[in-house]
C-alpha cells in the first residue's frame, strides 16, 4: 500500500507464530491425505466415479495449497509496498511458480491525485508491459470479456459510490489472447468529508481453479450420465430376462400326457450386487414327440448384450429341439452361431432329452457342470461326454452321453455360481452332501427350497440357476 495512505489504515500486524504455525502444520497434514487418496484412486480414466473423485480431489489439493500460502502471509506479515524494494537498493524476489504470490496482485486508484499504482504480479496476470502506465478505472474494462464487463462496472460503481467492498469475479483477455478467470476483492479509502478518496483492490488469478472446478462438473455430469444408462441397461436386461425365462414358478410336470412324468421346479438366483444381470437360463419344454426338453447355460458377461445373446441362445434351443434335432448336433449348431457373431461371446451350457417310455437320458455339454444323479440317499455326477465351450473353436464336435432313470431318481442341472468359489469339485461336494435331505422330499420344489436355504444366501459375484427334476413313480 502506498506510503501516503498508511495514517489511514493501521498496519497489519501478524498474529502470534506459533498458533499460525500449528494452522499450516494442520493445513499440510490434510494436503498430505488428500494427495495420498488421489494417488490410490484409480488413474485409467474409464471409471466415470473414479474421474470424479481424482477432480475432486485436485480441487481440494489447490484449495489447501492457497490455504497455506495464505497463512504463509499472515505469519510474515504483509509484502512491501510496490517499489519499496527498489528504493532501498534491493530487486525484488522472483515469485515462487505455482505461489500463491505468484497469482495474486494489487492496485491501487487515488482520486485525489489520479495516481494509479500495480504490483509487478498484477502485470504479470494481466499480460501488460511493466513498462506501460497501469490502467485507470475507466481503461480497466478494456481487458474485460464483453460479457463480464458490466459485472466489473456494477461493482466499482457501488464501492465508489455507496462504500461497499468489492468482492467478484471476471475474465480477462490478455494481449496473447489467453482468457484468464481474475477475483477482486477491494474496498474504497474515505477522506476526512466522507468522500471517497482512492481504492484499493487485490486481484487473484483463479484460472486454474475455475478450470478444475469445471473438471470437477463435467466429471459428476458425466457420472450421473453414466448412472442412467447404467440403470436404463439394468431395467432393460431385467426386463428382457424375464420375458425369456419360463413363465412357470412352482412345480411343472412334463410331459403332460401319460403316467410317466418329471415333476419339474426351478429357481434363479441374482448375484449379490443385484445391479448384474448374467445369462443364465434354465428351460423345460415339452417336444412335439412327447419327450421333454431340459437345459441350463450361461453366457459369459453382463448386461443389456449378455441379456439378449442368451435370449438367441434360448431361443435357438427350443427351436432346434423341437425339430428334433438331438442334444450333440444341438450343440455344435449353438457353437456354430456363437461362433458367427459380430461380437465374439463364450457360453457353456448342459442340453438333455428325457424320453419318458424308456426313462432315458439323452444329453450333451458345452463346457458346463454335469448333472448330478441323486438316487437312493446318495448323489454322484454323471460322466460328461465331450464337449468345449460354445463358442471356443470354430467346427466343434460335442459327443452325447445317454443314462437311464429309475422311479424317484432326482436330477439336478445348474449354472457354476450357484455354489461361490473357485473350487468346482469343493462345490459338487457341497450339493452331493445334500442327498440324504433329498431322499427324504416329496417334490422337486422340496428339493429346491432345500437348495436354496443351503446357498441362497451366499454372496456371490454372479447369477446362478438351478433345475431339479424328480422322476415320478
Amino acid at each position: 500500500m502506498p506510503s501516503h495512505l498508511s495514517a489511514d489504515r493501521p498496519a497489519a500486524q501478524p498474529p502470534g507464530s506459533g498458533s499460525v504455525d500449528a494452522l499450516i502444520s494442520q493445513a499440510r497434514r490434510l494436503k498430505g491425505d488428500v494427495d495420498a487418496v488421489r494417488r490410490d484412486a484409480p488413474s485409467d480414466g474409464t471409471d466415470p466415479q473414479d474421474r470424479w473423485q481424482r477432480a475432486l480431489c485436485d480441487l481440494a489439493l489447490h484449495q489447501l495449497s492457497d490455504l497455506d500460502a495464505h497463512l504463509a502471509q499472515l505469519r510474515d506479515g504483509p509484502p512491501p509496498a510496490p517499489g519499496a524494494e527498489a528504493a532501498a537498493g534491493a530487486a525484488p524476489p522472483a515469485p515462487r511458480r505455482g505461489s500463491l504470490l505468484s497469482r495474486v496482485g494489487s492496485a491501487e486508484w487515488n482520486f485525489l491525485t489520479d495516481e494509479v499504482s500495480w504490483s509487478g504480479e498484477l502485470y504479470r496476470i494481466l499480460g501488460r508491459d511493466p513498462a506501460a502506465p497501469p490502467l485507470t478505472l475507466d481503461e480497466l474494462p478494456s481487458l474485460v470479456l464483453d460479457e463480464d464487463r458490466p459485472r466489473l462496472t456494477a461493482m466499482v460503481t457501488d464501492c465508489l459510490v455507496d462504500a461497499q467492498r468489492i468482492d467478484g469475479e471476471f475474465r480477462v483477455v490478455r494481449p496473447d489472447g489467453e482468457i484468464r478467470a481474475v477475483h477482486m476483492m477491494g474496498e474504497p479509502v474515505l477522506a476526512a468529508d466522507g468522500s471517497t478518496a482512492s481504492m484499493w483492490a487485490v486481484l487473484r488469478d483463479v484460472s486454474a481453479l475455475r478450470r478444475t472446478e469445471q473438471a470437477v462438473s463435467e466429471s459428476r455430469d458425466s457420472l450421473q450420465r453414466h448412472r442412467q444408462r447404467a440403470q436404463s441397461e439394468h431395467r432393460l436386461a431385467v426386463e428382457l430376462q424375464e420375458a425369456v425365462l419360463p413363465p412357470w414358478r412352482g412345480s411343472l410336470r412334463l410331459p403332460h400326457q401319460g403316467p410317466e412324468t418329471l415333476d419339474l421346479a426351478a429357481h434363479y438366483l441374482p448375484s449379490s450386487t443385484g445391479t448384474l444381470i448374467g445369462g443364465d437360463w434354465y428351460d423345460a419344454l415339452e417336444l412335439a414327440d412327447g419327450q421333454t426338453l431340459l437345459s441350463v447355460g450361461d453366457l459369459t458377461g453382463h448386461g443389456v448384450s449378455v441379456a439378449s445373446g442368451m435370449a438367441t441362445l434360448l431361443g435357438a434351443v427350443r427351436g432346434m429341439a423341437m425339430a428334433g434335432t438331438e442334444p450333440g448336433r444341438l450343440m455344435s449348431l449353438l457353437n456354430q452361431l456363437l461362433d458367427a457373431t459380430v461380437q465374439p461371446a463364450l457360453g457353456s451350457a448342459v442340453c438333455c432329452r428325457y424320453r419318458p417310455e424308456t426313462r432315458t437320458l439323452v444329453w450333451a455339454q458345452a463346457g458346463h457342470p454335469a448333472p448330478l444323479l441323486f438316487r437312493g440317499g446318495t448323489g454322484r455326477r454323471l460322466h460328461s461326454p465331450d464337449g468345449v465351450l460354445l463358442g471356443a473353436t470354430s467346427g466343434a464336435v460335442y459327443a452325447q452321453a445317454e443314462e437311464t432313470l429309475e422311479p424317484g431318481d432326482l436330477l439336478l442341472l445348474h449354472t457354476d455360481g450357484l455354489v461361490p468359489g473357485r473350487d468346482s469339485t469343493a462345490a459338487v461336494n457341497r450339493l452331493l452332501g445334500l442327498a440324504p435331505r433329498f431322499g427324504g422330499a416329496r417334490t422337486a420344489q422340496d428339493c429346491v427350497r432345500m437348495v436354496m436355504e443351503e446357498f441362497g444366501q451366499a454372496e456371490r459375484e454372479d447369477d446362478a440357476c438351478v433345475l431339479i427334476a424328480k422322476v415320478t413313480s
